[in-house]
């Protein structure tokens, strides 16, 4: 495969494309000022022109989002699997019907992944613009984002109207609903008592994974990070790990899965027969399955990178934790 066709499969982190009306609080005070990334598949955005970097899927999704200092993304749920490295910055992380049930705050490199069957939302709490890296389960990412009935009604408020069709309506630009689309049910207090309480303890011990403690289970192999066995048991239909110098015996390898290869720090050389690139922080890649390609490190210094692999198992709820939140519908 030749260098060129194999560029088309990299995502830039310089070359991101963001979206700033992805979903319905884009204009709520608080939540106006983030971005929406879409890097692999369809992802969740609810606005028509998101631009999608990479349209295939591959039993899971690619998206990031990105945010300045004190900006929140409000409470929402999913169907499947939704897994945050945190790229740069310092976040925020909260959950509960209200956000009140608990909260955790991540650094570069820690991993979260937020079980479904329960609210979530996240704010960046450093100085800087900052940004987060997801992993979303599913070819069609669980079909969508349920929010929390306070959000929808706050953001008609703000002129977005969420139809029944998953789009966004903006009335301060003269849309409406079209014609035979109702809006979008919030959640009443029956389907809200379904979402249960968890807390702070119950929460970190097994859906949080500290960098440090992954570089260090990575010295000499692939450290596990989501897997049945992983340091967070899962099966969303993917399997996360985390690579660094020293990880991969032999650097040269090949797999029948989809993989994705994510930089968190460092340059990476990548090279198949035919061509090699180098990948920097933040750079998406989706290797084809069956091409052998040689991985390691380009620089001196830290180092590291998560690889997504696809997995047999179905996208769905987190194991052993929590129902799929109730229907909308």
């Amino acid at each position: 495969m030749t260098a060129k066709n194999m560029e088309s499969r990299i995502v830039r982190y310089g070359d991101f494309v963001p979206c700033r009306t992805a979903f319905i609080d884009a204009h709520t005070p608080g939540s106006d000022q983030k971005e929406n990334f879409t890097i692999i598949g369809g992802g969740v955005s609810e606005a028509v022109g998101q631009h999608v970097h990479i349209k295939e899927t591959t039993g899971f999704n690619i998206g990031a989002a990105g945010q300045p200092p004190k900006c929140r993304n409000s409470l929402h749920t999913h169907r499947t699997a939704e897994v945050f490295f945190v790229l740069s910055g310092r976040w925020r992380f909260f959950w509960g019907n209200s956000g009140e049930d608990g909260e955790v705050v991540l650094n570069e490199g820690d991993v979260i992944n937020i079980p479904t069957g329960i609210f979530r939302g996240f704010e960046n709490i450093g100085t800087d613009y900052a940004m987060i890296m997801a992993i979303l389960g599913g070819d069609d990412a669980g079909g969508g984002v349920i929010w929390a009935p306070q959000v929808i009604e706050e953001a008609q408020h703000h002129g977005l109207i969420l139809g029944m069709n998953g789009v966004l309506y903006d009335s301060k630009k003269g849309e409406s609903l079209p014609e035979g689309i109702d809006p979008m049910p919030t959640l009443d207090a029956d389907q809200m008592a379904l979402f249960p309480k968890v807390s702070t303890k119950e929460f970190v011990p097994r859906f949080v994974a500290r960098y440090w403690d992954m570089m260090a289970l990575a010295d000499r192999q692939p450290a596990k990070v989501i897997d049945v066995d992983g340091m967070l048991k899962d099966r969303p239909g993917f399997s996360l790990e985390l690579l660094r110098e020293g990880s991969l015996a032999q650097p040269k390898y090949t797999t029948d899965r989809h993989e994705v290869l994510m930089v968190m720090r460092g340059h990476w050389a990548v090279k198949w027969q035919g061509g090699q690139t180098s990948l920097a922080p933040g750079d998406v890649f989706a290797v084809p399955p069956g091409l052998a390609r040689t991985l390691t490190p380009s620089m001196s210094g830290e180092a590291s990178l998560f690889r997504v692999r696809n997995t047999d198992d179905e996208a769905g709820p987190t194991m052993d934790f929590a129902t799929a939140p109730p229907s909308r519908r």
